[in-house]
Formats: structure tokens, C-alpha cells, sequence
């Protein structure tokens, strides 16, 4: 049997009462659609208002429009190995709600944070009241302008976290004032206020989301915030790389071939200096893995440029000194000029106040 379709029938004209104003869905064509033919509708559905059975359908996507929405499904992986628990991405799913006139909207992405404690969407659709609300929805405006309209019911329905992304391919349909970049809404007192960065993944920037977005691929600077990311959430949670199942094996197999090297390299050149490189290898990662953790520290205890510079200042020193004095300074430190000038050695660090 064949699915049925959206008609572009008029809107009801048997209504009983005038509706309340509905909100405004550029770049949406309104159509009737009586609720019994939802199940059966293979377009794009942005609402669907209940009250006078008039769904928004959107023009078409295209790959600039879904581009973001797959993007981010990549991303949160890496971020969720990072951290070391899943994270689960639920696409374009219904977002139904029930408390008075019955109401449908579809999300661009849904995020769950936590899948294995939170309740679910189930097969058909995310009902408030019912299910968790997902930690961050994605809305991509490529030929849509979600503030005139859709985000104020995201507001009223009360979702945490909602991401709006104007990607920078442009479409001959976008609403004109629409500028490339990605908005932050945070919900604060059941009002959104824009915010420069993420609370559901700390630290995460609306323009590094913005930029892992739109490159052409994962750049080694879009990488590295997602390892900070994932490292935040898993320093949070008390978990971390040897908790996923993938890093883990990844981790054992390069000890293993490391072992290997060495057992090779002892053959080659007799064990004795087979030992000594080992070992000088093993304290030269010991101190790179130390790097890391106290630069991440730096990061959240000061911020990412104290640990950009942190970084540099371990890098040149040539002993262990700086890595010791490193890590009580974070924690004894006030500011961080006072931390970057007892790492260095100086009275001040030059350009930190």
C-alpha cells in the first residue's frame, strides 16, 4: 500500500473558533492535515498545530541542510569515547506535546547525554511530560528562520538547550538578515538567554561547534576540542578513553606493538640497550601524558589560553622541574599570571595579568 501524502487542500474552513495566532514559520508552506494522515506523511514536518490540523512543511533538504544534524552525531561519538559513556542521537525526531491542543514538532538532531538513566523517546516521538527532554536539540536554519517562531514553542515547552545553525553555504531561499554562525539558547528561568558556550558539553564554544560543522573535514584543531570536551565530561563522571570499548582495545593493541618494538629493537642491538631505550621511552611518554593532564587542569582552572601557554612553557623546559612545580601551582595559585610566573620561574609572566 502506498503511503499517503500531504495535500495542499486549504485550511479548514468548518473551524469552530478562531485559533489563537500561530507563530510564524518562514520558508514553510501551510497545509491542511487531519491528524489521521501524519503517520502516512513522507514530507518534512517543522509543526504541526493540532488545535486547526495545519502542518508547516518545509521546502526540500538538501545536503547543506543535513550536513550539521550528521556532522553533529560524529562529533558527540568522539567526544562520548573521550568521556568514556555513550551518548545517544535521536535525527528528526516528533517532539509531541499533549498538555492542552495537541501539538507536533520535528527536531533537526536530539541529543541524550546520558541514555543509560535518562527516560527515553520511545518508537514514534518524544511526548513531554512523558519522556526526558533531550540535554541539546539542533534547529539548522538553511532556508528557515527558526526565532520567528519555533523557538519560542521550544521555549514554552521547555527544553534546556537548543542549538541554531545558519551554515556558511548559502541558499538562494534564506531568509534575508540570516548570518552564518551558530546560536546558543540556554533555558534560565523559563526564558532562553543566548550564551558564548555550551552547558550540556562544558566548554564547547558556539564557534568551534559552528567551524566542526561547516569543515570540509575534521580538522586536528576540532579534534583537540573534542578530546577537551569529552575530557570534562569524563572527569566529571569519574570515567575516561579505557571505559569505551574501542580506545580501550586501540590502547592495548599500541602497548602491544610498543612491546613488540622493544623486544625487536633488544634483538637488534642487544638487551641491555634494548632496556635503556625503553625505558627513556617510558619516562618521555610518562612526562607527555603528565603534560597533558596538568595542561587540562590549567583549563579548568584558569582557562584555555593558560593552558596553551602552560603547554609551551613544559615543552622547553629540558628536566622534570617545571612538571613538578606545575601541579601544586594550579591549586595554590590565584590567578593565572601568578600560576604561568611560578611555572616559569619569574617574577611575572610577561602579557598575564
Amino acid at each position: 500500500m502506498s503511503k499517503s501524502r500531504i495535500t495542499d487542500r486549504p485550511l479548514d474552513p468548518g473551524a469552530d473558533a478562531a485559533p489563537a495566532p500561530a507563530p510564524e514559520f518562514p520558508g514553510c508552506k501551510a497545509v491542511y492535515l487531519p491528524a489521521e494522515e501524519i503517520a502516512g506523511s513522507d514530507q518534512r514536518l517543522e509543526y504541526w498545530d493540532g488545535r486547526t490540523q495545519t502542518a508547516y512543511i518545509c521546502e526540500p533538504a538538501t545536503p547543506y541542510h543535513e550536513r550539521p544534524s550528521g556532522r553533529l552525531t560524529r562529533l558527540t561519538e568522539r567526544i562520548a569515547q573521550v568521556r568514556g559513556a555513550p551518548i545517544e542521537s535521536y535525527g528528526s525526531m516528533d517532539l509531541r506535546q499533549r498538555n492542552g491542543p495537541r501539538s507536533i514538532m520535528q527536531a533537526d538532531e536530539s541529543v541524550y547525554l546520558h541514555p543509560g538513566t535518562a527516560r527515553l523517546p520511545g518508537p514514534s516521538a518524544m511526548v513531554i511530560g512523558v519522556d526526558d527532554y533531550p540535554d541539546v536539540v539542533l534547529e539548522v536554519d538553511h532556508t528557515t528562520d527558526v526565532r520567528r517562531g519555533k523557538l519560542g514553542l521550544y521555549e514554552s515547552w521547555g527544553f534546556p538547550e537548543v542549538w541554531v545553525e545558519v551554515p556558511d553555504e548559502p541558499a538562494p531561499s534564506r531568509p534575508r538578515g540570516r548570518k552564518p554562525g551558530l546560536t546558543i539558547h540556554l533555558l534560565e528561568d523559563g526564558v532562553y538567554r543566548t550564551a558564548p558556550a555550551s552547558r550540556a558539553f562544558p566548554g564547547w564554544a558556539a564557534e568551534e561547534i559552528h567551524a566542526a560543522f561547516n569543515e570540509p573535514a575534521l580538522s586536528a584543531q576540532t579534534n583537540a576540542v573534542l578530546e577537551r570536551v569529552g575530557t570534562v565530561l569524563g572527569e566529571r563522571e569519574g570515567a575516561g578513553p579505557d571505559d569505551d570499548p574501542l580506545l580501550r582495545s586501540q590502547r592495548r593493541r599500541g602497548a602491544q606493538i610498543g612491546m613488540e618494538q622493544g623486544i625487536e629493537i633488544g634483538m637488534e642491538r642487544g638487551i641491555k640497550q634494548g632496556i635503556e631505550i625503553g625505558v627513556e621511552r617510558g619516562i618521555e611518554q610518562g612526562r607527555a601524558e603528565e603534560r597533558a593532564r596538568l595542561c587540562r587542569l590549567a583549563a579548568l582552572r584558569f582557562d584555555d589560553d593558560t593552558a596553551r601557554r602552560l603547554a609551551v612553557l613544559l615543552e622547553q623546559a629540558a628536566g622534570p622541574e617545571r612538571l613538578e612545580q606545575a601541579g601544586p601551582a594550579i591549586f595554590e595559585c590565584k590567578t593565572a599570571g601568578e600560576f604561568l610566573a611560578r611555572v616559569a620561574g619569574q617574577d611575572a609572566a610577561p602579557g598575564v595579568t
